[in-house]
């Protein structure tokens, strides 16, 4: 018999924290369409009118959303499990190193920006040695030939400039 994962969070939990975040959402849809305008004026809605209504209706939505996980009727379905500590590992393993990656990109604080071409290089690589086990060789080869085809796709076929840091400077590639 095979023992029941690991909770990492229950439904009831994330109902009340997406409850929550919609409410916030909307608050301040509905705080800046007032603060642009958010009547009727002669010539007929301002431009904060409709928006004020929809965050309005986010609001009234994530508080009905947020009382019915409170009460749970079904209370198996409230404490049932969102998802298992397994699972969210795996989903964080993936997660955490895009964050990096896109902040590698631009620069975060005192660190500055790789640009897309180094930060997709390293992000390729450490996923091929780290998850897929690939001998550095052909880990080497594949992220430096993506990121080539990638420079050549977008850079000289289609004329579209992307983020580059101080290696493509130092080169002169900028």
């Amino acid at each position: 018999m095979n023992a029941p994962e690991k909770s990492a969070v229950t439904v009831r939990t994330v109902d009340i924290v997406t409850a929550l975040i919609i409410f916030s959402l909307g608050a301040i849809v509905c705080w800046d369409s007032y603060r642009i305008g958010a009547g009727w004026a002669t010539d007929g809605p301002e431009s904060g009118y409709f928006p004020f209504y929809i965050g309005l209706i986010l609001c009234v939505a994530s508080v009905v959303n947020f009382i019915n996980a409170l009460r749970k009727a079904n209370k198996a379905i409230g404490d049932a499990s969102f998802v298992s500590l397994a699972s969210l590992k795996t989903v964080c393993a993936v997660l955490i190193p895009t964050i990096v990656y896109v902040a590698l990109i631009g620069g975060v604080g005192f660190i500055p920006g790789l640009g897309i071409y180094v930060a997709s290089a390293i992000f390729i690589a450490l996923f091929m040695l780290w998850l897929g086990k690939y001998r550095w060789p052909l880990t080497l080869a594949v992220s430096v030939s993506v990121v080539v085809v990638f420079f050549l796709m977008f850079e000289i076929w289609f004329n579209v400039p992307l983020p580059k840091g101080p290696l493509e400077a130092l080169i002169g590639l900028d």
